[in-house]
């Protein structure tokens, strides 16, 4: 692991752990290929892990739905419509029009961070396992809780967790 674990608890250490982890092979794009097939918020994923590595417990469903409510404004009403505006300049291949995607893409980014720090604080109260094993155990049942039974087994959901372990181990 990049970060000893009580560093992965402080105020923006979510967002540290999401740009590290999602830095991993793999990662990304199954992330997004969740996000994007299966209507999955990459942040409350990386959340969901986060919990698990930071604290070492499972997630419950009410911590859940109140991470969900945390996520959900920023996301509907400023992450979405930027990812969608991002997305939509990316064909254009007139320099100007890139150098605006780039602008847009730093304003989706710095939304990203308000949800994952907003997301953080609400889940400053946990303690932290000292044991890799039950972080690594918590993480995945976190994300397994999050996506439910079925995406839970997906090749994308493998990706992840196989990322998750290396990570840990590193």
């Amino acid at each position: 692991m990049t970060e000893p674990a009580e560093k992965l608890c402080d105020d923006e250490a979510l967002w540290r752990f999401s740009v590290a982890f999602y830095a991993r092979p793999g990662v990304s794009e199954a992330l997004i290929a969740l996000q994007d097939r299966a209507g999955c918020d990459v942040n409350l994923m990386l959340y969901a892990l986060w919990l698990g590595v930071c604290r070492g417990s499972p997630l419950t469903r009410e911590e859940l739905a109140s991470a969900d409510r945390i996520a959900r404004t920023i996301r509907s009403d400023i992450v979405e419509p930027l990812r969608a505006l991002r997305r939509k300049l990316r064909a254009d291949r007139d320099a100007d029009v890139q150098r605006l995607r780039e602008g847009v893409k730093a304003l989706e980014l710095a939304a990203e961070k308000i949800v994952q720090v907003r997301l953080g604080r609400g889940a400053r109260s946990s303690g932290s396992s000292a044991y890799p094993a039950a972080r690594v155990a918590a993480a995945h049942a976190n994300l397994a809780l999050y996506l439910g039974p079925e995406i839970a087994r997906s090749a994308e959901a493998a990706t992840i967790g196989e990322a998750l372990e290396a990570f840990i181990r590193d």
